[in-house]
């Protein structure tokens, strides 16, 4: 049973860099052809996808979110994060980290066969 802890500061001021980290237990994050999704939930607004680190190491972010983010991970960790630049209040979401196929991704959590329980981040001054 893969399980998929996401950890990260609950507040982060306006400007700053939102930084997450996906602990993933049950299974190896290069296991093919496994990707390693980020998601999130706004308050009053649809699931976003926002960006995936892929088995090999290779990534595709939304281009919503492509010209402030970057996934990265630790193998020996078996951990992925995700920075997110110059956040703003709009920023507001519960973040969520599930796995996926390498070959597509999906918007709601519930269409990936893991994720995590989700970690509220705010933005605020």
């Amino acid at each position: 049973q893969v399980q998929l802890q996401e950890s990260g500061p609950g507040l982060v001021k306006p400007s700053q860099t939102l930084s997450l980290t996906c602990t993933v237990s049950g299974g190896s994050i290069t296991t093919s052809h496994y990707a390693w999704n980020w998601i999130r939930q706004s308050p009053g607004k649809g699931p976003e996808f926002v960006g995936l680190i892929r088995y090999d190491g290779s990534t595709y972010f939304s281009p919503s979110f492509a010209s402030r983010t970057s996934i990265s991970r630790d193998t020996s960790k078996n951990q992925f994060s995700l920075q997110l630049t110059s956040v703003t209040p709009e920023d507001t979401a519960v973040y969520y980290c599930a796995r996926g196929d390498s070959g597509t991704y999906y918007v709601a959590t519930r269409d990936y066969e893991y994720w995590g329980q989700g970690t509220q981040v705010t933005v605020s001054s």
